[in-house]
């Protein structure tokens, strides 16, 4: 990655070895979107993979997308290219609720047009975002929380079809990725119909414990090219495609990793993990 880069409060940019330019926090290094570059890890992660186009173009009522980590707004923006490509063929209204505490990586990527030229179709959207903190046109609507996301996520939220599950790693930023926290989240989920599915890029032991402790059911996502797996949590398990199993459970056992983020793994832990209904729902 390149020196001497355009920096914001605690971020900078920088140029991965593929040439992508991605943001970087300058306190603890971390980089969105590492791997294979912000916009190939959005489409295949956030629009592919719950194939977001699919379900626009069913009818129905709005589909409601909760973003939890808008950073440079690479999956928000994915997903809102997503729903106004389908042109005349979406049946359905997209909600993106966009949850974020700093707003410098979205700046500094604005400021990149030709590093960042997916954004570019929403520039206007992503400068009323800022300024307003919601911008809409016909079928779609965005929406802005700056701050800290507990009271958001304790506040009147629309039930979430689809979370973005993407702060930084539970390493950089560990208070979001506590039963807590993820408990409210899957609070604020769909619980009508095919339910809710949540997103992340995670696919480490705790990650996986922490959300079957907060209400979950959770199984493999797709590569990102340089990670094996993500993971895909649901509401309901048969959204999943590839729900952990047995195999899993063996692996868990034998994990010198087994605890949840920001906890120990106490004796009621355990049982509460092999108590779940994921391993006796078949």
């Amino acid at each position: 990655m390149s020196s001497d880069n355009p920096r914001d409060g605690d971020f900078e940019l920088v140029t991965l070895r593929n040439g992508s330019r991605a943001v970087r926090h300058l306190g603890h290094g971390e980089v969105m979107h590492p791997s294979v570059g912000p916009w190939q890890e959005a489409l295949r992660l956030y629009v592919d993979q719950p194939r977001l186009a699919e379900r626009l173009a069913q009818p129905g009522p709005p589909l409601v997308v909760l973003d939890v980590g808008l950073g440079a707004a690479t999956n928000a923006v994915a997903a809102l290219t997503c729903a106004r490509g389908l042109g005349a063929g979406r049946r359905r209204a997209l909600e993106v609720i966009s949850l974020e505490v700093d707003l410098a990586p979205l700046r500094l990527a604005l400021a990149d047009p030709e590093g960042f030229p997916f954004l570019q179709p929403f520039r206007e959207a992503a400068e009323g975002l800022m300024r307003d903190g919601q911008w809409a046109e016909e079928g779609l609507h965005w929406r802005l929380l700056l701050g800290d996301a507990v009271p958001h996520l304790e506040g009147a939220l629309p039930p979430a079809d689809l979370v973005y599950f993407d702060p930084f790693s539970p390493a950089s930023n560990p208070d979001m990725w506590t039963e807590a926290v993820l408990a409210r989240v899957r609070a604020r989920c769909q619980k009508a119909g095919e339910g809710a599915r949540l997103l992340t890029y995670s696919a480490a032991t705790p990650t996986r414990v922490t959300l079957l402790l907060a209400g979950f059911y959770v199984g493999a996502g797709v590569s990102t090219g340089t990670k094996g797996e993500t993971t895909v949590a649901a509401t309901h398990l048969e959204a999943l495609e590839a729900p952990l199993g047995a195999r899993w459970l063996e692996r868990w056992h034998r994990s010198s990793s087994r605890a949840p983020h920001g906890a120990p793994l106490t004796p009621e832990v355990e049982s509460r993990l092999l108590a779940h209904p994921q391993w006796h729902s078949r």
